[in-house]
């Protein structure tokens, strides 16, 4: 029988929210434990012994990093319910695409890249999660007859990679306006494709 993980304390979640926040403004690749102690008003051995390792600690970032991609995320594609994949994709890119998100993507960017370059410790898994974790979600807003066809899997892996793909450019460039239009464009040809083929409407 698996056992589940302990709950956390007030106080461990209140400082995880801390070193969250530590997290989005100086990123995690150089995190040393005691500046972010210090700058969250705790030590490195309170640290220590709540997440009972600095790569614990990692792990907890990661997990409250991926979670919180995740729910605005969804979020972002469902102001008024499902509505099909080329409109939730259009609205998704709307929110990657704001100033204020960018301390998120970038925190998700760094996560990614870390993972696959360094795929023990505590990135393990990261990206292969985050790429399930926005097929879920894209999925979410596909008929039905849709969402289980292979033809289906085919349109949100294409415009999953249209999304992450405008986004790492847009962290390198900041060049809004000219990733807005390429991503209008390819929901275009994704709509003329599904039209030809036959699929449900959008």
């Amino acid at each position: 029988m698996s056992q589940q993980a302990p709950t956390p304390s007030a106080r461990q979640t209140e400082l995880l929210e801390a070193a969250y926040r530590y997290a989005l403004a100086h990123g995690l690749t150089d995190l040393s434990l005691r500046p972010l102690a210090e700058a969250i008003g705790s030590s490195p051995r309170v640290l220590l012994f709540l997440f009972e390792s600095k790569d614990g600690l990692l792990r907890a970032l990661l997990a409250r990093a991926r979670a919180d991609e995740l729910a605005l995320l969804d979020r972002a594609g469902r102001p008024d319910g499902p509505t099909g994949l080329g409109p939730a994709v259009e609205r998704i890119w709307t929110w990657l695409a704001a100033e204020e998100h960018r301390p998120l993507l970038r925190l998700w960017a760094e996560a990614y890249t870390r993972s696959l370059v360094q795929p023990d410790g505590p990135w393990a898994g990261f990206a292969r999660a985050t790429v399930e974790d926005w097929l879920g979600v894209l999925a979410g807003f596909q008929p039905p007859s849709e969402r289980g066809s292979a033809a289906g899997a085919t349109r949100r892996t294409l415009a999953l990679a249209v999304l992450r793909g405008a986004l790492l450019d847009l962290l390198a460039t900041d060049d809004e306006r000219r990733l807005t239009g390429a991503v209008a464009h390819q929901l275009a040809l994704l709509h003329d494709d599904h039209a030809a083929g036959g699929g449900d409407a959008e």
